[in-house]
């Protein structure tokens, strides 16, 4: 078996710190804000993000255990393919969440949106055209 590895880019500060707050995703959270601390080995990266209106966060469910491949969502009953929902107990522990950039300053990027838990490590980060998307 191949062994994948990541190394996060930074760090979500979040008002969410346990998972049951948490909403189902982000365009549920549209008031709440946050910010991620990007470590500064990766500050230069950031350059030219206050740019943009909204990005794609990609993140590691650091606090999620196992997985399930059939699953049950908060809104039915009805089990599903584990790839048809957006629960973090998935075979590679991965989620992405799109939000909007409120102010992009040093190492820090405040983004309004957040569906993720405070102290998420952070995967990778890139930009979202909403206009490119219906």
């Amino acid at each position: 078996m191949e062994i994948i590895e990541f190394n996060p880019i930074g760090y979500v500060k979040s008002p969410f710190k346990e998972l049951k707050e948490i909403p189902p995703q982000s365009i549920y959270a549209k008031d709440k804000k946050a910010i991620i601390h990007i470590k500064d080995e990766y500050k230069q990266g950031l350059n030219d993000l206050e740019k943009l209106t909204y990005i794609i966060v990609l993140f590691y469910f650091n606090k999620s255990e196992s997985f399930d491949l059939m699953t049950k969502t908060p809104w039915s009953d009805e089990k599903k393919g584990v790839f048809a929902t957006r629960s973090p107990r998935r075979p590679n522990a991965i989620g992405m969440s799109i939000v909007k950039i409120l102010e992009v300053e040093e190492n820090k990027i405040i983004i309004e949106g957040v569906d993720m838990l405070d102290g998420t490590p952070v995967l990778d980060i890139k930009p979202y055209n909403e206009k490119l998307n219906p």
